[in-house]
């Protein structure tokens, strides 16, 4: 009985957030949008799930402080640096032939991976005509995203990540080490561009030759990622590249079969001609 009550609870505060914020999270998945939410009321300090909404309801700072929850904006650079060995050896030489291109990273979180983006396509030439769009439903997240600062004391993991991923140089050439932070180099964060975008609500903006999406989809339920998935496919230009997560997967969704593989390892997909 208190677990089918809290059930309610969640789904009335999802409602309640769509209907007074515009987010929406209704499709998440419900395992872990219920844990999230758990936490967050703990967190939080709030007496039941009804509290938090109430709470939330009426002050957009308690929204603000229980999207970070709802989100997870965690992340690191060169994440799982195999992908960008893979992006490396089979979308980049496609890329080159492009005079412009547009690339969309969606849920960039606090931007690890568009800066890992931008590093890769510097080193490879592609950057000075490379237009980056970075989106996220998480305004604070975006704001971090914007500065380009992280901590000091992570640059050692991220280093082993770009190394790992193929990296030409030293990575230090793209920051500036000051006290317990690392600023990351005004070239980086110019060829970037930050937005806010949903993708359970909004529309595709930009037609791009690449999308890379990793470790979103794994939230939603299977309504939400077939949605997300149309949005890609009819953002990307013919023959484009889709960039998925390490446990997220084309297979069985209603876009199985508009893409073709390219390394199912590493989980980049490439746009069938219609």
């Amino acid at each position: 009985m208190i677990q089918a009550v809290a059930d309610i609870e969640i789904r009335l505060l999802v409602e309640a957030v769509f209907l007074r914020y515009g987010h929406d999270f209704r499709d998440y998945a419900q395992a872990s949008l219920k844990r999230r939410v758990l936490q967050a009321q703990q967190r939080m300090g709030a007496a039941s799930i009804s509290a938090l909404q109430a709470r939330v309801l009426h002050d957009p700072d308690a929204f603000a402080e229980l999207l970070q929850y709802l989100t997870v904006p965690v992340s690191e650079m060169f994440r799982d640096p195999a992908y960008f060995l893979a992006l490396r050896r089979h979308v980049v030489p496609v890329l080159r032939t492009y005079p412009s291109l547009k690339i969309w990273i969606a849920g960039c979180s606090t931007g690890e991976e568009p800066y890992s983006l931008a590093i890769l396509l510097e080193e490879e030439g592609l950057l000075e005509r490379t237009i980056l769009y970075a989106t996220d439903i998480n305004h604070a997240s975006l704001e971090k995203a914007r500065q380009g600062i992280f901590p000091v004391d992570a640059m050692q993991a991220f280093t082993r990540n770009y190394q790992k991923a193929g990296g030409t140089r030293s990575f230090s050439d793209y920051y500036t080490a000051a006290y317990d932070r690392a600023l990351f180099d005004k070239r980086l964060r110019d060829s970037i561009t930050f937005a806010d975008h949903s993708l359970a609500t909004d529309a595709v903006f930009s037609e791009t030759q690449f999308v890379s999406c990793r470790n979103v989809l794994i939230y939603f339920n299977r309504a939400l990622q077939d949605r997300a998935l149309g949005l890609f496919h009819e953002s990307l230009s013919h023959r484009g590249f889709l960039g998925l997560g390490s446990k997220e997967t084309l297979d069985f969704s209603a876009y199985a079969d508009r893409f073709e593989t390219v390394s199912r390892p590493d989980r980049l997909y490439r746009r069938l001609p219609t």
